[in-house]
Formats: structure tokens, sequence, C-alpha cells
């Protein structure tokens, strides 16, 4: 069974994403940067598919595969050590 997203919605500091097997996931805002800076009315523009979120203005991709998994903005590059 393929879990796709139904419906999402944003707070102040997370977006929730609810899904076809009756789950909502509360994901930090702070995992993605450009979703965190963007304006309510540039979130409220996703575009649902099967298998994740697209943000078109945004350029921003977000698979439910890798919210389930708790993975975050893959585009940032690793911090240095200091």
């Amino acid at each position: 069974m393929t879990v796709s997203p139904i419906h999402v919605r944003f707070d102040t500091e997370l977006m929730w994403v609810d899904l076809s097997d009756g789950r909502t996931l509360g994901v930090p805002l702070a995992w993605f940067p450009r979703l965190l800076h963007a304006s309510p009315e540039q979130r409220a523009e996703v575009e649902i598919s099967r298998n994740g979120l697209h943000w078109d203005a945004l350029d921003e991709d977000i698979s439910v595969a890798g919210l389930l998994v708790g993975r975050g903005d893959m585009t940032r590059r690793p911090e240095k050590a200091a």
C-alpha cells in the first residue's frame, strides 16, 4: 500500500501533512528553510501528488517517504565542524 498526502496545512512552527492511511505528520518548518521563510500565500500554493508535495515558485519538493523517515531538506550543505 502506498501512503499519499491528502492535505497540507501550516502553523507558525510546523507543517501538518494528513496521509491517506489516517496518520497526520507534524514536521518542523526549520527542516525546510524555503518553507520557513515563505509567506502563507506561497506555502498555500502546494501541489499534492501521489508521492509528495511540490511548490513550484519555491523550488521545493518533499517526498512522503522522506517525511516518514524523518528526513529534512537534503539540499543543504552539511555544516563544517568549527
